[in-house]
């Protein structure tokens, strides 16, 4: 089945009374959403809300202690569809997670010889293309050590997407980041996702850049959902909780900009 023919009423991804303990300490409580095909969907939250900790379970870096997670509607319980989800999806991590001892050209080249599809000289290509778009090109030869911080995350971003997913997961993209690179970071998603369409899923802390980048919002609080729905709700709701969570980030921000 391809994006196309998947009905329009069915999410490419959905989430089911998920929960996950970590001994005593239930981190995610009956936690249930849908993700849209062809949406951004921003996860936000307080620390420790287990933020990550849902991304990892959504994706099986961690093991759940209940629920189920499917993919273009059928469980990821079974072993085919979760490998169907790998094949489908990337993931960038919060700390970028580049191989110190490969250079720029290299890293990007890894997802696509762990596939094991295609040529070498296809993956030669596939690369150079990434790392036009991300604006790498001149840094091929480089190691990730001689980057700045924000053309590191450009370089994980490049790594994920070389492979053409339909699905991306970002785990904290701006994380350590200043303003002007958070919003730097933020708008290249947004133009990356609008030219290749893929589906995004971004955990994040930046509430204000999420609201403009992002078609759904998912509000993450005490390891329950809160609010799932559009941007635009969660940017004009005035449910007590949702303003004290949405406006002090803000007013901080401001603070601490001054």
């Amino acid at each position: 089945m391809n994006l196309s023919s998947l009905p329009a009423e069915s999410p490419l991804l959905r989430v089911a009374h998920l929960r996950k303990t970590f001994g005593a300490h239930e981190v995610l409580s009956d936690v249930n959403f849908s993700v849209p095909s062809g949406a951004v969907v921003s996860v936000l939250g307080r620390s420790g809300t287990g933020k990550s900790v849902l991304l990892k379970c959504v994706v099986g870096l961690l093991q759940t202690d209940g629920g189920e997670v499917t993919y273009r509607g059928v469980s990821l319980a079974d072993p085919k569809q979760r490998g169907a989800l790998r094949q489908a999806s990337s993931y960038v991590f919060q700390q970028n997670a580049l191989f110190d001892a490969a250079t720029v050209y290299e890293n990007v080249r890894l997802p696509l010889q762990a596939r094991g599809t295609g040529s070498p000289a296809e993956w030669h290509e596939q690369v150079l293309e990434a790392l036009e778009r991300l604006e790498l090109t001149d840094a091929a030869e480089r190691y990730p050590a001689q980057l700045s911080g924000g053309m590191q995350k450009r370089l994980a971003v490049a790594r994920a997407l070389v492979t053409k997913p339909e699905l991306v997961f970002f785990d904290e993209p701006t994380a350590g980041l200043d303003p002007l690179r958070r919003n730097a970071v933020f708008s290249m998603i947004a133009k990356l996702q609008r030219a290749s369409r893929f589906t995004a899923v971004v955990v994040t802390h930046d509430v204000q850049e999420a609201l403009v980048v992002s078609s759904r919002i998912l509000w993450l609080d005490a390891g329950k959902v809160r609010f799932d729905g559009p941007a635009q709700e969660f940017q004009q709701s005035q449910d007590s909780q949702i303003c004290e969570f949405r406006d002090n980030i803000e007013a901080l921000r401001a603070s601490l900009r001054s």
